[in-house]
């Protein structure tokens, strides 16, 4: 037997090993709670017991936690669930297993920390899951992102968010939009600017499917949002240079000098009501905006855009 032979045999034991080691583990710790779901309950909450329980495989059970972690979560939101308990346990079982695994940090800064039905509402869970990954990962600056991003999306503490993008603009190799960022939330953290920049941010620095339909879903509803309010300074001064309203889309299109009239993300043009306000035809196709729905109009359960 070659000695590359010898290797690839011995390889293919220890991994065989360590799978078999690993299933037993899974049903042993599933035998702990035989009739119970993950939706239901989280068999061992410990992230502690579930390490020492590794048996030293701490690399593989990671793995098999974070895979849990995304079914999870996907599960009971394609299911309309408005809660998430278990979702902290299972991110702070997986990165204790695996400290170093970095999309299970974004995955809860992107989902630990937004309020039900988007979210598991839990922000000061996720600032301790991004301390814990800091702390562990000083040098990698995407958890400075992943912090300040929690900061500024879930608490709206500017200052906050401002002084942690700060922080990550000083590691080296960092990504120069942090040092932007910083300046951002400084001076004028509530615009739309700002808010396009983190999501875009966010989409571009993930990897994970979930994260990027989010963060796409955040920037159409951005623009929505941009729009309206483009188009209702548009009507205020119409009113003011005529004193009275436009009497449709087409007239203050025509006023504003406007190559055609505006259209939403999705194609449909925005409307104009009899109060002058500026109003997207399908709401519901925008779960994030804060701008152009009628009068007592209530948003539907947070959807990603590629599940409609």
């Amino acid at each position: 037997m070659t000695a590359r032979t010898r290797t690839t045999v011995i390889a293919s034991a220890c991994l065989v090993v360590s799978m078999t080691a690993s299933v037993l583990l899974l049903h042993r710790i599933d035998q702990l709670h035989p009739k119970a779901t993950i939706e239901d309950v989280l068999y061992i909450s410990s992230p502690k017991f579930v390490k020492r329980a590794s048996l030293g495989f701490d690399g593989l059970m990671a793995c098999v936690y974070w895979t849990r972690t995304v079914q999870y979560f996907g599960h009971r939101h394609y299911d309309g669930e408005e809660s998430y308990n278990e979702l902290a346990p299972l991110l702070e079982i997986t990165t204790v297993l695996d400290p170093h695994m970095l999309p299970a940090y974004q995955f809860g800064a992107s989902f630990l920390a937004p309020p039900p039905p988007a979210g598991a509402g839990q922000p000061d869970r996720a600032i301790q899951l991004m301390e814990y990954g800091i702390a562990h990962n000083p040098d990698t600056w995407q958890l400075y992102y992943n912090l300040g991003f929690v900061y500024y999306t879930a608490l709206r503490d500017y200052k906050k968010a401002s002084d942690v993008f700060a922080q990550g603009s000083r590691i080296p190799h960092t990504h120069p939009f942090l040092k932007l960022l910083a300046a951002r939330m400084a001076e004028n953290a509530g615009d739309f600017t700002t808010a396009r920049m983190l999501w875009s941010a966010t989409f571009e620095s993930s990897h994970e499917s979930n994260i990027r339909r989010n963060a796409l879903e955040h920037l159409r509803c951005l623009q929505v949002d941009q729009d309206v309010t483009d188009l209702q300074a548009a009507v205020t001064r119409f009113g003011q240079l005529t004193g009275r309203l436009p009497a449709s889309m087409e007239e203050l299109a025509a006023a504003a000098h406007l190559p055609a009239i505006p259209t939403d993300p999705d194609g449909q043009a925005y409307q104009l009501d009899s109060q002058g306000r500026v109003l997207v035809q399908n709401p519901d196709d925008f779960p994030f905006i804060t701008r152009g729905t009628p009068p007592g109009y209530e948003p539907p359960r947070p959807k990603l855009h590629s599940e409609q």
